[in-house]
């Protein structure tokens, strides 16, 4: 049976990314992307798009009929910071889309789900260094909070239904193409911005605030490659540990430095620092690597180089 896929959410940060490495992965009109409301000229032009309303079962099942969907990368949800600011919508959100995606493969309609978990199910009971897969989880965000209830729904619908679901607990992500979407670790893309307009930065995070985080090319790689793997690895399906760097403001800073020698980082802590300290320092994600075969491929250096070149012709290319 020929591969379709369904990707809702797909104008997000994530989503967007996701749709265009795999439209280049596979013929375009087997990639639908959708959201509920068009993305960039980018997403819009590279193939398929369908307006959906990830809380309307029955608005995603006429589009999975529609084009015969195999595989549906769920990607829609409500993050850390803006979640605390609307906790009811966020819960919405994140639980029911989650539900209506659930349930369709429940009946045999798609043979595969992917859904993104986060760290932030940790909390400040969990141990921060070196985090492992089984531990206590006790989220005190809203955010966290549905990610944890989402693992344990995914967890029980594959054991009760088998339905064939994955999943991976995502760091914070970094990505030169897209905009953050209102995330704790949103800092880590910020600062590449403005260290190539105004050549300082304020972070809303402390200089000690180390935090798991990982470049987009890494994120999108694991996603697709959990998919890809046999369904016979896949051992954990709550969702599985992932990791690739982890450092400060101050780390990345110094980093751009050795880039943009003037660069300067100032300091004005916000309502994200209590998120932030309630989640690990680093992660071990040794399950992935032994289930199905994970291994990120950039380092904070790799990263800051590829965001400053990329970030630099960007803003030339549009005269900013």
């Amino acid at each position: 049976m020929n591969k379709s896929i369904l990707i809702i959410g797909a104008c997000g940060q994530i989503g967007t990314e996701l749709t265009l490495k795999l439209r280049e992965l596979h013929p375009n009109e087997c990639i639908i992307a959708s959201d509920i409301r068009q993305g960039s000229k980018e997403l819009m032009k590279s193939g398929p798009f369908e307006v959906i309303n990830a809380l309307e079962y029955e608005s995603i099942l006429a589009v999975i009929n529609k084009h015969k969907i195999t595989d549906v990368y769920l990607m829609a949800a409500m993050l850390s910071a803006t979640a605390e600011k609307f906790p009811e919508k966020a819960w919405e959100l994140n639980m029911n889309s989650l539900f209506n995606v659930l349930n369709i493969a429940k009946e045999g309609i798609v043979k595969k789900v992917f859904w993104p978990s986060s760290m932030a199910v940790f909390g400040p009971s969990t141990p921060k260094e070196n985090t492992p897969q089984f531990t206590i989880m006790e989220p005190t965000t809203v955010y966290g909070i549905s990610k944890q209830t989402g693992e344990r729904w995914c967890e029980y619908y594959h054991k009760k239904y088998g339905v064939d679901v994955r999943s991976i607990r995502y760091p914070g992500v970094i990505s030169w193409k897209t905009k953050p979407g209102g995330g704790t670790t949103d800092y880590a893309i910020d600062i590449y911005h403005q260290a190539i307009l105004e050549e300082n930065y304020t972070s809303y995070l402390s200089s000690e605030t180390k935090l798991p985080m990982m470049y987009m090319d890494d994120a999108i790689k694991a996603t697709i490659q959990i998919m890809d793997a046999d369904e016979n690895s896949i051992k954990i399906r709550s969702s599985y540990n992932l990791a690739a760097v982890s450092f400060t403001p101050e780390d990345v800073a110094s980093a751009i430095k050795k880039v943009i020698p003037n660069f300067k980082l100032n300091y004005a802590i916000d309502f994200r620092q209590d998120i932030a300290d309630s989640w690990p320092d680093s992660i071990d994600d040794s399950e992935a690597q032994k289930d199905w075969g994970w291994k990120p491929s950039f380092n904070l250096k790799e990263i800051t180089l590829n965001m400053i070149q990329n970030l630099t012709e960007t803003y030339k290319n549009s005269n900013v």
